[in-house]
């Protein structure tokens, strides 16, 4: 699916001056996340010009086509905006040549201009159009924040995920989003999840009914957004099934295309649910930073019994990190 934003949602958003204005400006769709510099373009080069990317110019631009011949610069400009770019932004506050500002009212081009300096505007706008533009999925399930981890808790209907997302927050955690996750893969391949805003920061709970958990709990208990690391899946016991009990199995999910590291939790009266996702946070931690403590007993169990190590077992051999 393409994702797209509409040129007067970055005008709002940057606080753009509006130069000029065709009548159906505002409703154009962004489709790039990256601007151009149309340095070659203005030369005479434009084999290549990308028309669904912003045009960003600033002092170095208008200096070298005031120093043009009036006709040839009116025609590299009539060259370029020909393909009509979405928009032209001018960096800097710079003062666009006549030339420039004709052009675009004739191919019909918004004009548009910011005092910032075009590396901080390039900066800006790529970050926030690579958010916007970025590939997402709605996920059921609940997400939560735990010792700084973004834990997705995922199951049936009915099966305890806001239950155990309740006592988390009462132990400290932090909601992000309950029943509908918002997720989206970001341009550098990480996964952050975020709530709807229609439902951010409420929760449902059967019996109960619906839940302000940050007028509840406070501030502290609720987060905008955080990436997704850990999936747990809550599922009925099965007693024909047969559960990983060593940690030595690697499960993952795929979310967006990112395999996200799973763990499977069978539900049945007795079990701390809110307990077991706190110590897989904590140990899917312990994996990242090394150190895999299912690994660790297999390698001291193999050496009690002097029998060949494996390589990939004698890397944690002596480490102690924690």
């Amino acid at each position: 699916m393409q994702y797209s934003v509409s040129l007067g949602h970055i005008i709002d958003q940057f606080d753009l001056e509006v130069l000029h204005m065709p009548q159906d400006g505002r409703e154009r769709q962004l489709l790039r996340a990256d601007l151009h510099r149309p340095g070659l373009a203005l030369a005479g080069f434009t084999e290549f010009f990308d028309n669904k990317r912003l045009l960003l110019m600033s002092r170095s631009e208008m200096a070298y086509l005031r120093q043009m011949d009036p006709a040839l610069r009116r025609k590299r400009i009539d060259e370029m905006l020909a393909h009509r770019s979405p928009a032209v932004v001018l960096a800097r506050g710079v003062a666009p040549v006549p030339e420039l500002s004709e052009a675009c009212e004739r191919f019909g081009v918004p004009l548009l201009r910011s005092d910032e300096s075009s590396t901080t505007l390039t900066s800006k706008l790529f970050e926030h159009l690579s958010i916007q533009l970025s590939p997402r999925t709605t996920v059921h399930g609940v997400l939560v924040e735990v010792y700084g981890w973004g834990v997705l808790i995922i199951g049936e209907s009915g099966i305890g995920k806001s239950e155990t997302a309740i006592e988390l927050i009462k132990r400290g955690h932090r909601l992000v989003a309950d029943d509908a996750v918002e997720i989206m893969r970001l341009p550098d391949g990480r996964l952050q999840g975020m709530a709807q805003e229609t439902i951010r920061h409420f929760m449902e709970i059967r019996g109960i009914g619906m839940l302000d958990v940050r007028r509840l709990f406070g501030m502290s208990a609720v987060k905008l957004y955080e990436n997704v690391l850990l999936v747990i899946k809550l599922e009925n016991w099965d007693n024909r099934k047969v559960y990983d009990r060593l940690g030595l199995e690697n499960e993952t999910i795929e979310i967006l295309d990112v395999a996200v590291p799973t763990i499977t939790v069978p539900v049945r009266p007795g079990r701390n649910l809110a307990t077991i996702v706190e110590v897989a946070s904590m140990n899917a931690r312990m994996k990242m930073m090394g150190y895999n403590s299912a690994k660790e007993l297999e390698r001291r169990i193999l050496k009690s019994m002097n029998m060949e190590i494996p390589d990939e077992l004698q890397e944690e051999e002596g480490r102690d990190t924690f």
